[in-house]
Order: structure tokens, then sequence, then C-alpha cells
């Protein structure tokens, strides 16, 4: 809407500045990265929808920082894979130099990146609203014609879905192999807090303490692995006890 508003002169300064081409990418490439994927010079009215229908299947797989970082990779890479091969070009005499200065702007790299997710790993509905989406640019905004001639944005568009096919499956491994660990932890818990079976030594030779008489010998206390035995001043206490009760017996 701000870009909208501005006029013819001010808009082309914005694009030549915002442009993911070879001469801003080697003097200035965070900032060019940044501002290119909110820029673009046609269908500007129709890029929210194309958005909302892309992002809505992505988010609701990966969530909201995943989603984010899925979409910056297949930015980021498409462009720079797309635009080093116009760099290659131009050096090696087989574009003219003007190609390093084209206007590169668009958010289409983000939109293809979350259409793949929402395509290989959303529901029904996601992925019907993602085919609508990749149908649209395919068709009327022509996303890869002239693939075969190396063209920026075709092989930016090849190279971000690709990207985002990769990283994609990436991130929803390890998110499903984060929700997974919840249950084992709990299934750890559960079994860890079963009841032990008493051992067979305790069941077969010792007696409760109140009754030890005075042969008795004290009996074995088994916690785990640890095993401890009462000392002797405790045996020696018990077996008083156990003396005087017999006395007070009519």
């Amino acid at each position: 809407m701000v870009y909208a508003a501005l006029s013819a002169h001010d808009q082309a300064a914005v694009l030549g500045w915002a442009s993911t081409n070879v001469h801003n990418l080697r003097h200035d490439p965070v900032g060019c990265l940044v501002a290119s994927a909110f820029v673009t010079q046609t269908f500007a009215t129709a890029w929210p929808a194309l958005i909302a229908l892309a992002m809505f299947g992505a988010n609701r797989v990966l969530g909201n920082w995943r989603t984010a970082l899925l979409c910056a990779a297949g930015h980021v890479i498409g462009t720079l894979v797309s635009e080093g091969i116009v760099g290659y070009r131009v050096s090696r005499g087989l574009l003219p130099a003007a190609d390093r200065y084209i206007i590169d702007v668009g958010p289409s790299y983000v939109v293809v990146s979350a259409i793949v997710v929402a395509l290989l790993y959303g529901s029904w509905l996601a992925r019907a609203a993602a085919a609508l989406d990749l149908t649209l640019l395919v068709v009327v905004g022509n996303i890869f014609g002239g693939l075969s001639d190396l063209d920026v944005a075709a092989v930016g568009h090849a190279t971000a879905m690709t990207v985002a096919a990769v990283v994609g499956s990436v991130l929803v491994w390890h998110l499903h192999r984060r929700q997974r660990r919840p249950l084992r932890q709990d299934q750890a818990i559960a079994s860890a807090g079963q009841p032990a079976q008493p051992n067979a030594s305790v069941r077969s030779g010792s007696t409760s303490a109140g009754r030890a008489g005075p042969g008795t010998s004290a009996p074995v206390i088994f916690s785990g692995s640890f095993r401890l035995r009462r000392p002797g001043l405790f045996r020696r206490v018990l077996s008083h006890r156990a003396r005087r009760q017999t006395k007070l017996k009519p």
C-alpha cells in the first residue's frame, strides 16, 4: 500500500534499491534480500490472497517459526542460485553487463516454498488451497517460463521449491520427533512407577521388626540394588523390647 502511494519516480527508486540483482547482492545483500520480499511490480492486489492460501497450509503443518524459517530459506537460496548463475554468465560474456542491474523483486519465492510443504504434508483442505495457488502462479504468473534458458525467475522458483521440499521434510521430521518424546518419557515414568516384586529372601526368611525374638536374626531390607542391614545397636534394642513384651504377658 505504501509502495502504491508513491510517485512513479519514487517507485522506480524503491525497485532499484530492493531488487536482488547481482549489483545489490554484492553491495547490500541483507537489505535487498529482506526488502525484495515485500515489493512487487505486478498483481499487487492479488498477492495477499495468494500468500494467505499458501501460508494457511504451511503454518498448520509447521507452526510459526518453522514456516518463517522455511520461507526464508527458499527465498534466500532461490535468489542466490538464480542471481549467481546470472553473475557467472555475465562474467563469461554470455549475458550483457546490464543484466547485473535487472529488477528482481516479489514474494513469489516465499509463496512457492510454503506451497510445497502444504502439498506434501498438509490436510486435504490445505492441499487443495495450495494446488489452486500453484495453478494460478503457473498459468497466470508463468513462474517457470524460460526455465530451459536459465531465466532468473524460473530458476529461482525451481530452486526455492526444491529447497522447501528438503528443508520442510527435515522440519516435519523434527517436529514429529519432539511430539513423540513426551509420550516416551511418560511411558518410562509409568513403567518405573510400577511396584517392585518383593525379594524372595525377604518373603521367606524375615519377620516383622515388632516380633523379632532374641535368637532371630535381623531382617535384611532391600531397596532396588541397594541393601541395608540393621546395625547391632538397633538389634539389641529390638531384643530388649521383645523380652519386655514377653514378661508383660499374663
